[in-house]
């Protein structure tokens, strides 16, 4: 068979992807359907059509069928951002490119900014999704990170944060008693976990909003996830090993106040409002993140994932074979998406509808994968190619 023939086979291949979620699978509810935008390749660096040609040993052998459908271009204020296998960058809601590029170093990545730099950098450049540099930082003494539209130093040593301003210039600096483990931000705050089990809460200024807290309860104590909640009024975290727990914190007085820090340092008090022990805890870092406009916590856990429900305050488990390698962290309503990985190049894309139910499954085989989010527009990618889709009601 001609190599040509072969390319398009592989295509039509990706094309089965798209529709068997949607086809083979149970309907999601209300009718709503995922509906192919467009598919395009990193390699050829543009869209041809609805599909472009990438090369036959780089398509993702995708394990489902759909038909593209319609494709109309929609617009957005910033395009998505996009780290796959040693690919990087910025692409438009159409599926064009601003920025794809072979990554040399380590990167950085964020809806806004990015920075490529090595492992000892004497000056750090930074850039925004457009491909404009933003700044220079002379001297860093660690490596940036950027969070809740900010950019950060974390020191080389991991022990130490360091908020700058717009030019550069150092806001403020917060040493840890320890090598820091997860971090996340929101609403002007930090929320940080140690290899030592205390988590600490950071305000715009970087003092610290109230006593470091220690969960403990563990034979090891460390903090192996943390998330905030966009109003910081609450704060999920993932600790210990032997027994590792969940644990959900609300800020005292109720979630719509402001959080005052005075002169001293010290400010609202957290109070845990649910724990859980997890059994066959992890001892690496795990996935946790605030979703379905901060209702719910999804966190990982042994054997698949748990759905906890704020205002129920319960927790739903859901089975899932193999290790989750993406979770959703849109914070989106209705659904939740998840990547696992179930061995060498063996993917499958999940749709969860809450409170916590599976109501699609996709294989596809690909060394690499990507997933994105931005209110009802899906993008997932796989090897070299990225695919939009849109989640649409018939």
């Amino acid at each position: 068979m001609a190599k040509g023939s072969r390319k398009w086979w592989y295509i039509l291949g990706l094309v089965v992807f798209i529709i068997y979620i949607f086809i083979s699978a149970r309907p999601i509810p209300n009718e709503t359907i995922l509906k192919a935008r467009w598919i395009t390749s990193l390699e050829s660096n543009q869209q041809e059509a609805n599909i472009a040609r990438p090369p036959e040993n780089e398509v993702p052998r995708w394990g489902f069928p759909v038909s593209l459908g319609d494709f109309s271009v929609r617009e957005t204020t910033l395009p998505i951002p996009f780290l796959l296998g040693d690919r990087f960058g910025y692409i438009w809601d159409d599926g064009k490119y601003v920025i794809n590029q072979i990554r040399k170093g380590y990167i950085s990545i964020s809806e806004n900014n990015w920075a490529e730099y090595e492992a000892l950098p004497s000056s750090i450049q930074v850039m925004n999704s457009l491909n404009e540099p933003v700044l220079t930082i002379e001297n860093p003494k660690g490596y940036p990170l950027f969070l809740d539209n900010r950019v950060f130093i974390v020191g080389s040593e991991q022990n130490s944060l360091i908020a700058l301003g717009p030019d550069g210039e150092e806001l403020w600096l917060h040493d840890f008693p320890a090598p820091i483990t997860c971090i996340d931000a929101a609403g002007g705050f930090v929320l940080a976990g140690t290899l030592d089990g205390a988590v600490e809460l950071l305000n715009s200024s970087g003092n610290p909003v109230f006593t470091p807290f220690e969960p403990g309860g563990s034979r090891l104590s460390v903090i192996l996830g943390c998330a905030i909640s966009r109003d910081a009024a609450r704060l999920a975290i993932i600790s210990g090993i032997d027994e590792q727990r969940f644990l959900l914190l609300e800020r005292a007085g109720g979630e719509n106040r402001a959080i005052r820090t005075p002169a001293g340092g010290q400010g609202d008090t957290y109070k845990v409002v649910h724990h859980e022990f997890l059994p066959n805890g992890f001892r690496r870092p795990v996935h946790i993140s605030f979703v379905d406009n901060d209702t719910r916590v999804a966190f990982e856990r042994d054997g698949g994932l748990s759905i906890y429900d704020i205002n129920s305050r319960l927790s739903t488990k859901v089975s899932l074979e193999g290790k989750i390698e993406i979770l959703d962290t849109s914070g989106g309503e209705k659904y939740l998406f998840v990547i696992t990985s179930q061995g060498p190049k063996q993917k499958r894309l999940i749709v969860i509808r809450y409170p916590a139910i599976i109501v699609n499954e996709a294989p596809f085989k690909s060394d690499n994968a990507f997933l994105a989010r931005q209110d009802n527009v899906l993008y997932l990618g796989g090897d070299l190619t990225i695919v939009s889709f849109e989640l649409e009601k018939k």
